[in-house]
């Protein structure tokens, strides 16, 4: 699959469709890929696409690299599913021309969460993997451990429903339908069951830990503003310590400029330094969009967000009581 990928990106180039085409590098660590940016052809044999391709490339698409799409250029992105649709909202919501972007969509089976790789090896150096299958095998100086994938895939992974581009303009083998038999969110059911004291409780369990480094936010593809709240100090929104009002305020407010537009890929609970479970509220907030509203982000191009639309009939439970 990754030559039929080098392979396409290659021609992409030859008929002059592409400027340039982001995807991934092996890392110099194992378990880890690095962002790879091509221009010219001679690089494309750098390409790869496995489990350990994290990160969302649409996130180069906005933030300061907003330079990439200034002049018009044909920007190739490789995508999973979940990058697919952070690109979609961006052509919704005018971040990008949608001629100039070339969506080249890859079968993501998942990918790997390095914190939970490095649990079931009890922090072991890790210097090499290989997949077989439903079963990875983890190899490093004087033990090798076969783990079953799936139990170490991102969160996101597990309750992923979209794991293929829903919208592209190339696509290596076949793309898959939505996956009908996944309980997307079976974490938000089981939390919705606590009393209220105790979802307080786990949230600010959750949060407490949280040390405010932003890597949250600076991972995220759908945070792309400008100067975000937490950054003014005219008026200032909250405080800048990491003290638990501040901070659960934070979360929360972050995750409401989110509300209908987080595409679930998980870039910010992976960042997260203190492991904290980011995607309870995420997936919580999802769950109210679709339920009242029938959307899901991301997903078809020629339809408004949620927050943009306005029907007769859309439950106003939440505000008559």
């Amino acid at each position: 699959m990754v030559k039929e990928l080098q392979e396409k990106v290659k021609q992409l180039f030859k008929d002059k469709k592409v400027d340039m085409v982001i995807g991934w590098r092996k890392g110099s660590l194992p378990l880890s890929s690095s962002p790879l940016f091509i221009n010219k052809i001679e690089d494309v044999d750098n390409l790869i696409f496995d489990e350990t391709c994290q990160n969302n490339l649409a996130v180069y698409i906005t933030k300061d690299k907003r330079r990439l799409v200034k002049d018009g250029k044909k920007i190739g992105v490789i995508v999973k599913g979940c990058d697919a649709r952070s690109l979609v909202l961006y052509c919704v919501e005018k971040q990008i021309k949608r001629e100039n972007l070339v969506i080249i969509g890859v079968p993501c089976k998942g990918v790997f969460d390095k914190r939970k790789v490095m649990e079931q090896v009890d922090n072991k150096e890790v210097l090499g993997f290989s997949v077989n299958g439903k079963e990875v095998t983890i190899k490093g100086q004087e033990f090798e451990k076969t783990l079953d994938k799936f139990e170490i895939a991102s969160d996101s992974c597990q309750s992923c429903v979209y794991p293929d581009a829903p919208v592209f303009d190339e696509f290596i083998t076949e793309p898959r339908k939505e996956k009908p038999d996944i309980d997307e969110f079976a974490k938000v059911d089981k939390f919705e069951e606590l009393s209220l004291d105790d979802r307080w409780k786990k949230i600010t369990d959750e949060y407490s830990k949280c040390v405010r480094c932003y890597a949250c936010r600076n991972v995220c593809p759908s945070c792309y503003c400008n100067v975000c709240f937490v950054d003014q100090n005219d008026p200032q929104w909250i405080g800048k310590s990491p003290e638990i009002t501040d901070t659960i305020i934070f979360h929360l407010i972050r995750n409401l400029h989110v509300a209908g537009r987080c595409v679930e890929c998980g870039a910010c609970a992976r960042a997260c330094p203190e492991g904290i479970d980011l995607l309870l509220l995420n997936k919580k907030i999802t769950k109210e969009i679709k339920e009242r509203f029938g959307y899901t982000a991301g997903i078809n191009i020629d339809e408004k967000p949620a927050m943009q639309s306005y029907c007769e009939n859309e439950k106003q439970d939440f505000i008559m009581g």
